[in-house]
């Protein structure tokens, strides 16, 4: 892999000429990328994964890290290339200019943040009435997750800026919660409370550990969602071909100690059935580990972390459809920016809208989360192939650059994983098609809309 590169294209106007605003520096990206990629995973996963694979949950999330890893390595050879809005919808188009293909993989990309952070608010519903001791309804469930939703279109209207410096704020009360979690774990251990030994029972079933791990990756894939978000943000970033590769390996580093360490703690303190029950694991930790602890403290952390993964994937939502606008693949009416505060606002009202379509209607399917995961690892299978075509396609400035053996590790892997025989819920698939399916109304819509502009 070449080293970061010295020069980078020349950033966007930041007059009135319509570009966003490059306000994220490398010490936001950093905290971006960590907030998005712990978030909703941690917080709420852990003990799903475990219902997967048993003692050893943490093993699933490593698998995805480095599947991970070898598809952020395609990314990067392509956000230093091309640093713009868009991400893999911009790589897509670039590398095979099919406009229903590319129309396709935006819209995927855009349902897997919609649907994370849909989910994510929802979470942040119940972990408010859970919190707080309330027994709230479905209804008022919804209505909070709405009001959430609402209060992050704002920040996000209100400037990048801001919204980056309100997700600084959020990872780092994250990274608090999971501090908490692992001194109680050190306290436990110490005490001789805790068998740590269950994180390494091997003990899946007759079917040995290879495909109840598998299960679990598909699952644990969820929480990758992270550098794809970033990578949209591309053209609001300082210097991205500078500072991308450096924040996002870090990022990734860091967010896969953590996993493996809270996950470790968890499985090793709180009894495997218990720990997969409900959408509250670490809050479960706190509670055995630390039974003098204020639950309502950690509650509120973790509204607050998955909170945090619903602002940066509404970011990332409304900079993709606005990058796409630009891009032509989109109606040019979303991509319209407002003059004072930089901010793609059409783009942020239409995926605010969807998302709390998403809340009222189908946020409460248990399979969202499987969902996202299924849709990422499509769209990562195909920014893999891309880099690799779009090798033809020489800039002027220098770029990371990528082993071909990694994008072609990277497209194996993804196309793997996306597969039945990972012992996927069928109803996952059967979400992604019916997304899918609006997608293709869209793209008809689409295109009947732009014949006739």
């Amino acid at each position: 892999m070449s080293d970061v590169p010295e020069q980078t294209q020349a950033a966007p106007a930041e007059d009135g000429s319509g570009k966003l605003k490059r306000a994220i520096g490398p010490g936001l990206l950093l905290l971006f990328i960590v907030g998005d990629v712990l978030g909703t995973g941690i917080y709420a996963l852990t003990g799903k994964v475990a219902g997967e694979v048993g003692g050893i949950v943490w093993l699933p999330f490593l698998v995805a890290f480095v599947v991970a890893a070898l598809t952020a390595c395609s990314y990067l050879e392509l956000v230093t290339k091309y640093p713009k809005a868009a991400g893999a919808a911009l790589y897509t188009d670039k590398a095979f200019g099919i406009h229903f293909v590319t129309f396709l993989v935006a819209f995927a990309v855009m349902s897997s943040g919609l649907t994370s952070s849909s989910t994510a608010a929802r979470a942040f519903a119940e972990n408010f009435s859970n919190g707080f001791g309330l027994e709230l309804g479905g209804l008022m469930i919804t209505l909070i997750g709405l009001g959430f939703v609402a209060a992050i279109a704002l920040i996000n209207l209100r400037g990048v800026g801001e919204s980056v410096l309100v997700n600084a704020v959020f990872t780092c009360i994250e990274l608090t919660g999971l501090i908490i979690i692992l001194v109680i774990g050190m306290l436990v251990f110490g005490s001789g409370g805790a068998d740590i030994g269950k994180a390494f029972d091997f003990d899946t079933g007759e079917g040995g550990v290879f495909w109840p791990v598998i299960a679990g990756t598909t699952l644990a894939f969820f929480a990758m969602v992270g550098f794809e978000d970033s990578v949209n943000m591309a053209e609001e970033t300082k210097d991205p071909s500078r500072n991308f590769p450096k924040m996002l390996f870090g990022g990734l580093i860091i967010a896969a100690v953590l996993y493996v360490l809270v996950s470790v703690v968890a499985v090793a303190i709180v009894p495997l059935d218990q720990l997969s029950e409900g959408d509250t694991p670490l809050l479960k930790v706190v509670e055995t580990g630390a039974p003098g602890f204020p639950g309502w403290v950690f509650g509120l952390i973790t509204m607050i972390a998955v909170g945090n993964s619903a602002l940066i994937n509404l970011l990332m939502a409304s900079r993709l459809v606005y990058g796409m606008s630009e891009e032509g693949v989109l109606p040019r009416v979303l991509g319209k920016v407002n003059r004072t505060r930089k901010t793609p606002v059409t783009a942020i009202l239409f995926t605010t809208l969807l998302a709390a379509g998403l809340i009222t209607f189908v946020g409460a399917v248990p399979q969202l989360g499987g969902t996202t995961a299924l849709l990422l690892l499509a769209v990562f299978t195909v920014v893999n192939i891309a880099v690799l075509v779009l090798r033809r396609d020489k800039v002027e400035h220098k770029h990371f650059r990528t082993p071909s053996w990694v994008a072609v590790a990277g497209a194996v892997t993804c196309a793997f994983l996306v597969g039945p025989w990972t012992g996927r819920d069928p109803a996952q698939y059967g979400i992604a098609a019916v997304l899918l399916g609006i997608g293709i109304v869209l793209w008809i819509v689409t295109r009947l809309w732009m014949r006739r502009e």
